[in-house]
């Protein structure tokens, strides 16, 4: 991070990174590299990206809350469940590496694709939401194992949080992604503390990131309600298929 056109390029991959962010995930695939390749270690790497992802996750909830479009008080407490576990999840990080986890995660992003391609037909707003009694708790059962993934690397994330909103709890995409936004805000503000407290957070570094990841997702939140579920679906799946190709044979 020696020459000023590095700031610029940090720029612009934030701005990238927020948008693929908040209508699908695993942009973090893209960022943490970049970060590496211009001489951040790749634990620091990891912490300083969760600078971008908190304010990026904090427009955009901004941004589909200006839409009319919550989950509250669901995110919520998916989002407090989520914490505990990214508190284990990034202290593991801080010491051990996270090779191993890729190739599982590319083995997940094309089940998701999958079962977005060939399931059933379901419509969604005649089954209705299930968001309390027992799927409230089956959620945070499940978002607290998320969490630890989460506060451990984060990459790819978001692919198993809309899938898992979107068929359990039978969320449209757009309020899918309206949680899925909410409850990485909360806990990468726990997985941040643990970096920024274990010294790996180049605080300068992520806020330039962040400022691009911002701009990117609050367009991201604000098109993706205008254009509906059927853009979501689409870039999901092209954005599952090039993440999962990179994590398997660039690992």
């Amino acid at each position: 991070m020696e020459e000023w056109y590095h700031y610029l390029l940090l720029v612009g991959v934030g701005f990238v990174v927020g948008f693929i962010n908040t209508v699908a995930g695993g942009a973090s695939l893209i960022s943490l590299p970049i970060l590496i390749f211009l001489g951040l270690p790749p634990a620091v790497a990891n912490g300083t990206n969760r600078v971008a992802i908190v304010l990026q996750t904090a427009i955009a909830v901004a941004g589909f809350k200006s839409k009319g479009v919550s989950t509250f008080p669901f995110n919520i407490y998916l989002g407090i469940s989520a914490l505990f576990g990214s508190v284990i999840g990034a202290y593991i990080a801080v010491d051990i590496k996270g090779e191993t986890f890729n190739r599982i995660l590319a083995i997940i992003m094309v089940a998701v694709v999958l079962i977005i391609i060939f399931k059933p037909r379901v419509k969604i707003a005649e089954l209705g939401e299930r968001i309390t009694g027992k799927y409230l708790w089956i959620g945070m059962l499940a978002f607290f194992f998320i969490g630890i993934y989460g506060g451990f690397i984060n990459a790819g994330i978001g692919f198993i949080i809309i899938l898992f909103l979107h068929y359990v709890h039978r969320l449209s995409l757009v309020r899918t992604n309206a949680t899925k936004v909410a409850v990485v805000f909360i806990y990468t503000l726990a997985a941040l503390v643990v970096f920024a407290l274990n010294d790996k957070v180049i605080w300068k570094v992520g806020l330039v990131l962040a400022l691009g990841n911002g701009l990117g997702a609050w367009f991201s939140s604000r098109i993706s309600v205008d254009k509906g579920d059927g853009y979501i679906k689409i870039f999901l799946i092209g954005m599952v298929l090039i993440m999962a190709v990179k994590l398997w044979f660039f690992t």
